[in-house]
């Protein structure tokens, strides 16, 4: 092979491994509106019906998408955001979980300790309906969700994102935009 065509071939190798190796990037830009919703959900073991329009009423709502309850990156991301939860509220931010993954476990999810530990809700998006319209889809596995945060401001726009599958800044990130709504 000729050193032209193999330098060619190398690039578009690597291209191809960046691309697939990347986080899907979420397709809903800041500014956007945010898509309303209502789903099932969980706050501390008990059943209740979550709505969009109903929370951004009280202030800014943090949507956090993620792949499935009792799963490792969840766990540890659900404990990050209970702790963090008191902060959110000081600020007049609601914070709610959503998942297409394990939806049959969010009643347990939502109450243990060591994940959300009743601190916040979680809703169940079976079927990614809701994921698909946030674009927060896992490319690996499309019937779950990504690992994908919103911030939506009051008035319904989306104010920050942030998409990644490691679940370690999603709260550091989120909690800088809700408080940057501030100013």
């Amino acid at each position: 092979m000729k050193p032209i065509k193999f330098a060619v071939v190398g690039a578009f190798a690597a291209a191809a491994l960046i691309a697939f190796a990347a986080p899907s990037l979420a397709a809903l830009k800041t500014g956007a509106k945010a898509p309303d919703f209502t789903a099932s959900a969980y706050l501390a073991g008990k059943p209740f019906t979550f709505k969009l329009s109903d929370a951004l009423k009280k202030g800014p709502v943090v949507v956090y998408f993620f792949p499935a309850a009792h799963t490792p990156g969840c766990n540890l991301e659900a404990h990050q955001f209970s702790e963090a939860v008191d902060d959110f509220k000081a600020q007049g931010a609601t914070v709610i979980g959503v998942t297409a993954g394990n939806v049959n476990e969010l009643a347990d999810f939502s109450r243990e300790t060591e994940h959300c530990g009743g601190k916040f809700a979680v809703a169940a998006d079976p079927g990614a309906k809701i994921a698909k319209e946030y674009d927060a889809i896992l490319d690996k596995k499309p019937e779950w969700s990504s690992r994908t945060s919103y911030v939506i401001g009051r008035d319904g726009a989306i104010a920050h994102v942030y998409s990644d599958l490691n679940p370690n800044r999603h709260v550091q990130e989120t909690l800088g935009a809700v408080k940057a709504l501030k100013k």
